[in-house]
C-alpha cells in the first residue's frame, strides 16, 4: 500500500525573489500567485485527492483553499508543514543577507547551521516527515495535497532520497510546482518533481 503525495509550493507573491519573508504576517499572493493557484486548482480537480493540508502561512492558505474548494474538500492547517522559521533574518532584503556570513554559513552547512534566533533545517525536517508519516496513517492507498514553502518541500524530498541537508542547493522547487512522492511504510520514492502545471 501507498500513498500518494503532492508538495506543492505556494504560488508566486511579489517579494518572492527580492526578500525573506519566512513567517512574516501579510504577505499574500500577487497576481501571477492568483493565476497559478487557480491553475492548480484546475489540475488537481482531476486527480484522486482524500485531502488538502496546508502551511498556516498566508501565502499558503491562498494557495491551497481553491485547490480544497475544486475537490469539494476543506483545506485544513497544519503547522507542521510551516514555513522554517528564519529568526532574526525574517523580513531581511537577500541583497543584504547575502553580505552576512552567517547567511553563507547557512547556506553551505544546512545540515548543522541555524538562522539567528530562528529554526535549523533539520527541526524543519523532523516535523514536516512526520506529516508524510501522517498522511499515509490516514490515507494508506489515497491522495493527500500538502502545501508548503520551498525550504520545506526541499526536506521532504531530501528526507525520502536520503539524501543529506547539505544537498539542498543541488535541486530547485519552484513557486507552484507540484513534486509528487509515493511514501509506504518504511520507505518512499519520487514520482515527479518541481513540475508546474499548464493554464
Amino acid at each position: 500500500m501507498a500513498t500518494t503525495v503532492y508538495l506543492v509550493r505556494h504560488a508566486a507573491h511579489d517579494r518572492v525573489d527580492s526578500v525573506l519573508c519566512g513567517r512574516m504576517l501579510g504577505v499574500g499572493l500577487g497576481e501571477d500567485g492568483r493565476w497559478q493557484a487557480e491553475a492548480l486548482a484546475r489540475h488537481f480537480g482531476r486527480k484522486a485527492v482524500d485531502a488538502v493540508w496546508t502551511s498556516p502561512v498566508q501565502r499558503a492558505r491562498e494557495t491551497a483553499e481553491p485547490i480544497a474548494a475544486e475537490l469539494g474538500l476543506i483545506a485544513w492547517d497544519s503547522d507542521a508543514l510551516c514555513e522554517i522559521d528564519f529568526g532574526a533574518w525574517t523580513g531581511r532584503d537577500f541583497a543584504v543577507l547575502r553580505d552576512d556570513p552567517l547567511w553563507h554559513r547557512w547556506n553551505e552547512a544546512r545540515g548543522s547551521e541555524r538562522p539567528p534566533g530562528g529554526e535549523s533545517m533539520a527541526e524543519a525536517q523532523a516535523r514536516a516527515i512526520g506529516e508524510l508519516e501522517r498522511a499515509r496513517e490516514e490515507h494508506p492507498e489515497g491522495g493527500v495535497v500538502l502545501v508548503s514553502h520551498g525550504d520545506v518541500i526541499k526536506a521532504m524530498v531530501a528526507g525520502v532520497l536520503g539524501l543529506p541537508l547539505d544537498a539542498h542547493a543541488r535541486f530547485d522547487i519552484a513557486p507552484a510546482s507540484v513534486s509528487a512522492l509515493a511514501v509506504w511504510e518504511g520507505g518512499g520514492k519520487v514520482l515527479r518533481m518541481n513540475e508546474t502545471v499548464a493554464a
